[in-house]
């Protein structure tokens, strides 16, 4: 029996390595955080596209956590250097809150240059401004 808890256990430790190296290894991350309140912004509807000639090809879609946080945002799929963009979708968010908003949505275009590098897109959002950079 006990052969079987320390299997047990064994397993559990490398199931919680390879989902941490997983979080660590996903290209893409975002993060959203309420200005006005200074609280993270749970529950933003956030989608990702890659820009082509005909437009812009879906990639994935996602919410925020309750730390405003989408920390594993690339979808299961190669990552391409290219032209992307994030879409927050703030107008849901900030009707969800009872507040109105100037943005309904906030597109935010970036391009990847380094696939072996980790992108984090930011955004510090109040009901008629907001702020974005390239996180770490």
């Amino acid at each position: 029996m006990k052969q079987y808890f320390n299997a047990a256990a064994l397993a559990l430790a490398l199931t919680a390595s390879a989902s941490a190296m997983a979080a660590e290894q996903n290209l893409l991350s975002v993060h959203v955080l309420n200005q006005q309140t200074g609280k993270p912004a749970s529950n933003v509807e956030v989608t990702l596209e890659q820009k082509q000639d005909a437009g812009w090809k879906f990639l994935n879609k996602a919410s925020t956590d309750k730390d405003g946080r989408i920390k594993q945002f690339w979808p299961a799929q190669p990552a391409a250097t290219g032209d992307y963009r994030v879409v927050f979708k703030t107008g849901r968010y900030f009707s969800e809150q009872k507040q109105e908003s100037f943005f309904p949505e906030i597109p935010v275009e970036f391009h990847i240059s380094n696939t072996a590098e980790h992108y984090h897109v930011p955004l510090l959002l109040s009901q008629y401004g907001y702020s974005t950079y390239r996180g770490s």
